[in-house]
């Protein structure tokens, strides 16, 4: 450990995995990625140059890498999820889980972490029995602005609720934003007569938390959260998504707005991982 780990991350994503190591205190000798999503990747070596790119997770068998100390990853969740449709194994990213244990299996590292959305019991007991170990259900919620309820399977020990901090929306809102971000008097017509328009409606309290970030804002359509703001009402930006993720600002700059929110809406809570990650310690 005092040269550093070696780490897997599958499903990298944008390595929130690696801000988390470092945040933990945690030292990393090498770090092993498999993504295929090009903005996620540019982010990535944009932050971590030295990251190791290895490709799609199902090529996993063609690669010569170390043995990992450690193997994370968030696999795929929309056949899990209650806001999904219900496909759980059967859904073909769902099925991605699978190879993550083949993984595991093949490796036998000393820990891992697996993250996923909260689902219906049956697939969570699924999931536990395979990786023999119970998950922790874990809310954001305790240590950032926003709710995002995920469980985590791990056999890192020693792992605790975090402590709440007590932390609001209006805690991490830019003073000034672009009126790029500011909502149409068409959109905010749509919004208050009740009218659907992508998956929420609904202005998020200042002196609350937003609701849980998910891919989807990255399609447009009124999936970003929203919030009152000079008289009127606004989405959320890419760098306080980038906060509620407590991921640093400006981390994924670089990118369109359109990978930004997407990615951070796929993304870990990072200091939901580092709380995990200091059990290492």
């Amino acid at each position: 450990m005092k040269k550093g780990i070696i780490v897997l991350s599958l499903f990298d994503g944008m390595s929130c995995g690696q801000i988390a190591f470092e945040r933990a205190g945690i030292k990393v000798k090498k770090y092993y990625v498999s993504e295929i999503d090009k903005y996620a990747i540019a982010v990535t070596q944009a932050n971590y140059p030295n990251t190791i790119q290895l490709g799609s997770i199902t090529e996993w068998k063609s690669w010569k890498i170390e043995k990992p100390d450690i193997i994370i990853g968030g696999s795929p969740c929309q056949g899990f999820s209650f806001a999904g449709k219900g496909l759980n194994f059967n859904d073909g990213r769902s099925k991605l889980f699978f190879t993550f244990v083949d993984i595991l299996k093949h490796y036998k590292p000393k820990y891992f972490l697996l993250e996923n959305v909260k689902m219906k019991k049956e697939y969570q007991d699924v999931i536990t029995e395979l990786l023999g170990v119970e998950p922790i259900l874990i809310d954001s919620a305790l240590i950032t602005a926003g709710r995002r309820e995920r469980l985590y399977w791990t056999n890192i020990p020693n792992i605790e609720q975090p402590k709440d901090k007590g932390i609001v929306l209006n805690d991490i809102l830019e003073s000034e934003v672009d009126k790029k971000y500011y909502l149409s008097e068409k959109r905010i017509n749509l919004i208050f007569n009740g009218i659907k328009y992508g998956v929420t409606n609904k202005i998020c309290d200042r002196n609350g938390k937003a609701f849980t970030l998910s891919a989807s804002m990255g399609m447009g359509g009124g999936y970003e959260p929203k919030v009152e703001a000079n008289g009127t009402y606004r989405k959320v930006t890419p760098k306080e998504c980038e906060r509620l993720q407590t991921v640093p600002d400006d981390y994924t700059l670089g990118v369109s707005n359109t990978a930004r929110y997407k990615m951070l809406g796929n993304g870990w809570t990072v200091d939901v991982i580092a709380h995990i990650f200091r059990g290492l310690k």
